[in-house]
């Protein structure tokens, strides 16, 4: 969640590690878009109360998306028990007389070592005093990808504003040309009836007056004003959200409601430039729906 004003997408990653105590570790953190913030962890045996601080830290920075953390952790090199498999050296040994007897050269000890079982690494376990220490420590470097998983995430809200400014500009300008083509409207409801009414019945007694109530109530059966003002309200209230983090529901809502009034003006429109710019926002505002998506 940002409060800086900056909005967040809902993709990014993050890593960070770190060592002490005895061993080295990494943590790993990815995120992607999702309707409520989920959080996965992936950690060794043993680190379990790692769970519960990692989805306190995600929620303390995120809204929404499903992250992702990975930790990695092991003993470092010497921590380790190191001994010699006597039985398997015996059946090497006992084969290399063999070998030797036929004629091959004798085995080197170095030779022998290195063969496959010989020699057995067994990581001491640490206690559980130890453990809880290193568990601690790795819940520090879990904050430090976390930061940098918000970090990536800004970056992504970052990149996003210029494209969702330039659509809702897009949309405040087709709503523009509505307007522009919704005036011309009435008029065009009225020549179009007054002609048919004039081919059909050019003498019927009163043909002027009828035309006239006709056309008003086909007019106002036409009238785009109200999904002009909403659409109008609609643009004001994006911008707002666009400063107003974490807006990413909101603004999924908002996309709704924009695509309704859209609907509502093509189906209402009596004339085919009004319908071609009922079409045109209908397209903006799906372009603008997509990227919402990638809002946190």
């Amino acid at each position: 969640m940002s409060a800086d004003g900056q909005i967040s997408g809902m993709t990014g990653f993050g890593r960070a590690e770190g060592a002490g105590h005895g061993w080295t570790w990494s943590v790993e953190s990815r995120s992607v878009n999702g309707r409520n913030l989920e959080v996965r962890l992936r950690a060794p045996s043993g680190f379990d109360d790692l769970e519960r601080l990692t989805k306190a830290g995600a929620q303390a920075r995120f809204a929404r998306g499903q992250v992702s953390l990975t930790v990695q952790a092991k003993p470092e090199a010497g921590s380790a028990s190191v001994g010699v498999d006597s039985e398997v050296l015996s059946r090497y040994l006992t084969l290399a007389r063999q070998l030797v007897e036929a004629g091959a050269a004798p085995p080197t000890a170095d030779g022998l070592l290195a063969l496959r079982g010989v020699v057995s690494a067994d990581e001491i376990a640490p206690d559980t005093e130890a453990l809880a220490a290193v568990q601690s420590a790795v819940a520090a470097t879990v904050e430090q990808a976390l930061d940098a998983l918000q970090v990536s995430r800004r970056n992504e809200g970052a990149q996003l504003v210029p494209v969702l400014t330039s659509l809702i500009d897009r949309i405040e300008a087709l709503v523009a040309d509505a307007e522009r083509e919704a005036a011309a409207q009435v008029e065009a409801v009225r020549d179009r009836f007054a002609r048919r009414m004039a081919e059909i019945a050019p003498d019927a007694p009163g043909l002027e007056e009828r035309v006239f109530l006709e056309a008003a109530a086909l007019a106002a059966k036409a009238d785009v004003r109200e999904e002009l003002d909403r659409l109008t309200a609609h643009v004001a209230s994006a911008r707002a959200l666009l400063t107003a983090p974490p807006a990413g529901r909101k603004l999924d809502f908002l996309m709704q409601e924009f695509m309704r009034e859209a609907n509502t003006l093509c189906s209402k429109s009596a004339t085919v430039p009004l319908t071609a710019v009922g079409l045109d926002l209908k397209a903006a505002v799906e372009q603008l729906r997509e990227q919402v998506q990638n809002v946190e």
